[in-house]
């Protein structure tokens, strides 16, 4: 299954499969402000790319501190067909300033792909997991941040969200065909 988009020149797809599967430039992790990868998209990233991810993102935590919630840390993609992890601290569901740290973590991503001239960068559904946000509003905030933020992307002109499962993906395609509608695209 797959949904395409084309906002401000940049492409945006949705798809439904494996993060760790995919080729582009960086894959976005969903982290925790330590950079420990031990559940979900975390840890299937390392398990895929190997345990230097995880010592990269502890080399990373021991010298600059734990990431801040909206914040991201960049390490090498290991084995994995990506170049980059961009591990993006998303908030957990109920905190009150959830969706906007929610919406930095998207945004950030994006504006470090762009400072490292990538192409490409692929999402999961961030703080949909363990943190509980629900997959809609996830959805809500990622097409946000790709209207607010596609303006401003110069090298990256590919953006796709992978979502893990049938649930997620039918959120993202639901809300990505409100918010987007205007920006529908052939794949």
């Amino acid at each position: 299954m797959r949904a395409c988009f084309k906002v401000q020149g940049v492409s945006v797809e949705l798809i439904e499969g494996d993060i760790t599967e995919l080729e582009a430039d960086a894959i976005v992790n969903a982290a925790n402000s330590y950079l420990k990868h031990g559940g979900g998209v975390a840890l299937a990233i390392v398990k895929k790319g190997g345990y230097t991810i995880q010592r990269e993102s502890d080399e990373y935590v021991s010298r600059h501190g734990p990431v801040p919630e909206g914040q991201v840390a960049v390490t090498g993609a290991g084995k994995l067909k990506a170049k980059y992890v961009i591990h993006a601290v998303g908030p957990k569901y109920g905190d009150p300033l959830g969706d906007q740290k929610l919406l930095n973590a998207f945004t950030n991503s994006l504006l470090k792909a762009e400072e490292l001239g990538l192409k490409s960068i692929a999402f999961p559904a961030i703080s949909t997991g363990v943190y509980g946000y629900p997959y809609e509003k996830c959805a809500e905030i990622a097409a946000r941040a790709v209207l607010e933020t596609a303006g401003r992307l110069k090298s990256v002109s590919r953006i796709v969200f992978c979502l893990y499962g049938r649930e997620a993906y039918s959120a993202f395609a639901t809300v990505f065909s409100e918010l987007l509608r205007d920006y529908t695209s052939s794949c």
